[in-house]
């Protein structure tokens, strides 16, 4: 499943292409939203914003499209009319003159007055997200730094949406990675330097794989991988999915263990040893 990074790039990308565009057609696959089709054409889309795994997806008539991918969910972007080549169920469609926003596969979807988006009962659950503008570090150190939390172990915390919303695995190893810290504890065993580490690494990857497309490594590492003709999984991330290869910081061996049914991947040198 994509990770806030990944969602705040569609976002962008549904943004750019609907913005400020009259809408020439709509399609809603859904019954209960067919009614909408007549009622938005003609109007536009102010913007799309990702709320941890979710879309919305404003129109300027005070709606706002509540749309939750899951896991085979899928938004494409095409230039006018031009449907793209799937066998994925088509479920929204928003069309203007100049392109096209396909949603697929997709079962969550519901039509919100903007004033009742804060107490969707997903969107009221989640943490601070990292790339919404109004998100600071302080609100995210907060997270790690609350009594709430401190008994959770930190491999599950890091991917409760309510913790900080929009971190999914990958993002989960490589912050643990950068930060230092023994991915084995609860929150409280960790020292209030780690406990800055962690946000910090949280708020910085996070930006990082955003800003990049996906790439949480250092630049430094990652240009000179590069160089060395590495492939794009071979650079992208530090630890992640990266088992029996070697740190690119210290040259130990990538480790891998499983908690809650999912891998997590970790340096023992960088990680565990004090």
């Amino acid at each position: 499943m994509p990770e806030g990074p990944e969602i705040w790039r569609t976002a962008d990308s549904l943004t750019n292409a609907l913005k400020d565009k009259p809408i020439h057609e709509l399609f809603f696959a859904f019954d209960e939203l067919k009614d909408y089709e007549s009622k938005l054409k003609g109007q536009s889309v102010l913007n799309v914003e990702a709320r941890g795994k979710a879309l919305l997806t404003f129109f300027d008539t005070g709606k706002v499209m509540y749309s939750h991918n899951q896991l085979y969910g899928k938004w494409m972007v095409s230039n006018a009319n031009e449907e793209p080549d799937t066998n994925r169920s088509l479920r929204v469609a928003i069309h203007n003159g100049e392109k096209s926003a396909y949603l697929y596969s997709a079962s969550e979807i519901e039509m919100l007055d903007r004033e009742e988006v804060g107490e969707h009962p997903y969107i009221k659950k989640l943490g601070p997200d990292v790339l919404h503008p109004d998100t600071t570090y302080q609100d995210v150190l907060g997270q790690f730094t609350s009594d709430e939390f401190k008994n959770r172990k930190l491999t599950t915390l890091l991917l409760d949406q309510g913790f900080v919303s929009g971190i999914g695995n990958y993002l989960r190893s490589e912050i643990m990675f950068y930060a230092k810290v023994d991915p084995r504890k609860k929150l409280r065993e960790y020292s209030d330097e780690e406990k800055e580490a962690l946000a910090e690494a949280t708020y910085k990857l996070t930006t990082r794989s955003y800003e990049t497309g996906g790439i949480t490594n250092d630049q430094k590492i990652v240009e000179a991988l590069k160089r060395e003709n590495a492939s794009y999984d071979e650079y992208r991330h530090f630890v992640y999915k990266r088992t029996d290869d070697r740190c690119h910081k210290c040259g130990s061996i990538i480790e891998e263990d499983k908690t809650g049914g999912r891998k997590i991947y970790f340096c023992p040198r960088c990680q565990l040893e004090e």
